[in-house]
């Protein structure tokens, strides 16, 4: 089920009463229950997928505590859910890749197009809770966290609807506890939920969607494109994927918030960062903090072969988005730039604020370039023709309607100034601090915006395919 969706405008407050509304103890499973039917909205079959890992993670952190004193066994049951859940990732997401890989590296003759694995169906958002899911395991085996014993409770962390398909990712520490406690209805909780989930649906349907009609148009066809048209596909792109994935962070942050949940914040401004090493503290923090916690820091962090550590985590980050070699690229040059941020970090420092924050953006955004072309052909034609026939004319050849450049670039000012008049604080501080009469008057001038200016034809999000 889509956040910006009737579906979900209907399911919503339906589950808000019916939460608040059921005594505390029938709360848990009716939440489960709603929890189920929003992912088996997409496709029911796949919910077989998150019954099996989940069965198998709940029962293997109560064996991983039981044997406290016996590390070999604790890892057994470590490495038993690691199998699972890796597992599951590597068939569904993975395998077409890897075999296509071997076959070209070995001249191997590919299967048949009608093949298991050319048919196979990535789960929708089986990335992301499988990560969740690993960190609950990790955690109790370091002692950092104690084993579920409550089946419901353990489920609910895996599946809860607001974060099950995109994140943000979790840990057991932050999120197990708040399924044990009692929730009631407030008017803050609920004033700053629909904020964020206005905010969101602003960001997603109103920024990125409309942005995306222009991107879409040069990006699946990069070959008729030269100069100018391509530079600004790709400076659009950049705020086109900000938007779409902090937007939907920000809807399930407020879903959450309205239903007494605290989420973590999941992007702090990530454009206006002085440096490479700052953005990718800003950019899906979840995620990057998980990838910091659970193999950048094992591997030896800054202290042993900094470079290799860097070089392998962003590989995976990369190769975590996609099996396709263009997220590995990307995935790789961003590993380089944090790399070469450790030496430059002396000279940006001396730098204007307003030209460190530029400079880290043209590099991040060189990146995005391979994460959004189809094919590596795609995005070494677009690097190789950035700079021909450098003529803005060639911009009104995209087959886009005109007014959509103005109701484009409006927007995203608009998102822009909103963040950066916000940016010494946070969004959530400046709410708090703002009058109610305020508060109205924002929520429905952010409802005004999306009602006009959004768009309402049925558009995903970029981070389901993950």
């Amino acid at each position: 089920m889509l956040f910006n969706s009737i579906a979900f405008v209907i399911f919503f407050p339906v589950v808000i009463a019916g939460y608040f509304l059921l005594p505390s103890k029938y709360r848990n499973a009716f939440l489960l229950l709603s929890s189920c039917y929003f992912y088996m909205y997409f496709n029911p079959v796949y919910i077989l997928i998150l019954a099996y890992t989940i069965a198998v993670d709940f029962y293997a952190g109560i064996q991983i505590e039981k044997n406290i004193g016996h590390r070999s066994k604790q890892k057994k049951w470590l490495y038993a859910s690691l199998v699972a859940n890796l597992g599951a990732l590597a068939f569904f997401k993975y395998a077409a890749f890897i075999l296509a890989n071997f076959s070209l590296l070995f001249h191997w003759s590919m299967p048949p197009s009608n093949s298991i694995f050319a048919n196979i169906v990535l789960p929708i958002g089986l990335s992301f809770h499988t990560f969740q899911a690993i960190s609950y395991t990790v955690e109790v085996y370091r002692g950092k966290q104690k084993a579920e014993r409550n089946w419901l409770v353990y489920s609910l962390y895996v599946m809860f609807f607001p974060q099950l398909v995109a994140g943000p990712i979790e840990r057991p520490q932050k999120l197990l506890h708040q399924f044990k406690e009692h929730h009631v209805f407030t008017y803050d909780n609920f004033s700053m939920g629909m904020k964020w989930i206005l905010w969101g649906l602003f960001k997603k349907m109103v920024v990125a969607d409309n942005l995306s009609t222009i991107v879409d148009a040069v990006y699946q066809h990069p070959q008729n494109y030269q100069g100018y048209t391509l530079i600004i596909a790709t400076i659009l792109f950049a705020f086109q994927i900000y938007g779409d994935f902090s937007g939907y962070s920000d809807i399930a942050r407020g879903t959450a918030r309205v239903l007494g949940f605290d989420l973590i914040i999941n992007f702090n401004m990530p454009y206006f960062s002085k440096s490479f090493s700052e953005f990718w503290r800003r950019w899906h923090i979840s995620l990057s903090s998980w990838f910091k916690e659970y193999v950048y820091i094992p591997l030896g962090g800054n202290q042993k072969w900094f470079f290799r550590n860097v070089f392998v985590t962003f590989a995976l980050s990369g190769l975590w988005h996609g099996a396709n070699h263009t997220f590995l690229v990307w995935g790789i040059l961003n590993g380089l730039l944090v790399f070469a941020n450790k030496y430059m970090n002396p000279w940006f420092a001396k730098l204007p604020a307003i030209l460190a924050i530029i400079i880290t953006f043209i590099g991040i955004d060189f990146c995005w370039i391979f994460f959004r072309a189809a094919t590596m052909h795609d995005a070494f034609y677009i690097i190789g023709n950035l700079f021909n026939n450098l003529q803005l004319s060639s911009l009104l050849q995209i087959p886009v309607e005109r007014h959509l450049w103005l109701i484009s670039g409006a927007m995203l000012l608009l998102m822009l100034g909103i963040e950066w008049f916000v940016k010494d604080s946070n969004l959530s501080d400046r709410w708090h601090e703002a009058k109610p009469v305020q508060r109205i008057v924002f929520l429905n001038f952010l409802l005004f915006i999306i009602l006009f200016f959004g768009v309402f034809e049925h558009r995903t999000f970029i981070y389901f395919q993950f």
